[in-house]
């Protein structure tokens, strides 16, 4: 199943922020006019909550998560619904159409603390705003929305083809907020790992789709992962990851009091992360991974008109 959804609904006002995307070499892309700052304008929280669609399947609720006790909760059958951690969010999309809410993702720790990582099946444009800890109808998003100015993904990645969905991963780079400060500076970051092995014991943190997700929240589950047969990728079982947690990061060594971990996968591969909402996949994070982190921690950050 494949976990990114793009519900196209009529508005008038996204025509003013209509794709601006620049084709350059390679595997990176990259935009000049689509700011922090132009997205919070745009994305009010009002904007946000009439992207959603109004009706849809509404499945049984998923347990609710003791305050603060993500850090020690047991392995789940079903993903449980909690207020969200500063290192993961949500993925916003502006276009011809407006598309909303339709891919999740994690801040990995850079040197240039400005990088996040996400499913490659996402498609990202540089039209995109990331919300990390989002919150259904907050006045104001609480680590604010962060512009999408770079994105790159494996040469190797093409959409549709089974034989590629090991390289199903994407890291971009998101534009500094007026003041200067770095994405990594307000929210903190994961350390992005290797998989160590198929056997792992991971929090998975992700944003589904509110025609599943009627509460609009974030959900986690704790569980351990095995190999998906036949294949160098992972899998775990746990009900609730539904569309929209593309790209969901998998941490071991989660830290309850800086809330972040170990990054060692995210909700993707194979037929775009799982067949169900119970079962999800992710490719084996190992030397293809970090070669296109480095590529992003090396490419020159995109310019802007001023």
């Amino acid at each position: 199943m494949l976990r990114r959804l793009l519900l196209p609904l009529a508005c008038t006002a996204a025509l003013t922020l209509a794709a601006m995307l620049l084709p350059v070499a390679g595997h990176a892309r990259s935009a000049d006019e689509w700011t922090g700052e132009a997205a919070a304008r745009f994305w009010t929280p009002e904007r946000m909550a009439d992207s959603m669609p109004a009706s849809g399947r509404v499945p049984n609720p998923p347990a609710r998560a003791r305050a603060g006790a993500l850090g020690a909760m047991p392995t789940d059958s079903a993903a449980a619904h909690f207020g969200g951690i500063p290192t993961v969010g949500m993925l916003f999309s502006v276009d011809g159409d407006m598309t909303a809410h339709f891919c999740s993702a994690s801040v990995v720790d850079s040197p240039g603390r400005d990088l996040i990582l996400t499913a490659a099946h996402c498609e990202l444009g540089t039209d995109i705003g990331f919300v990390p800890g989002y919150r259904s109808g907050a006045a104001r998003q609480p680590y604010g929305i962060w512009a999408v100015s770079q994105v790159f993904t494996d040469p190797r990645w093409t959409p549709d083809d089974d034989s590629a969905s090991d390289y199903d991963f994407a890291f971009a780079r998101v534009r500094p907020r007026s003041d200067g400060r770095r994405i990594e500076d307000v929210t903190g970051a994961n350390r992005l790992a290797r998989t160590p092995g198929y056997q792992n014991r991971v929090t998975v943190i992700g944003y589904p789709h509110t025609a599943d997700n009627p509460a609009d929240e974030a959900v986690t589950c704790t569980t351990t992962t095995a190999r998906l047969v036949g294949t160098r990728q992972l899998q775990m079982v746990c009900e609730g990851f539904y569309t929209g947690t593309s790209g969901s990061p998998w941490l071991i060594d989660y830290n309850a009091g800086t809330r972040s971990g170990s990054v060692i996968g995210i909700i993707g591969g194979l037929d775009g992360g799982g067949p169900d909402d119970r079962i999800s996949y992710s490719p084996f994070f190992d030397d293809a991974v970090l070669a296109l982190y480095q590529a992003a921690v090396r490419a020159r950050p995109a310019s802007r008109h001023r």
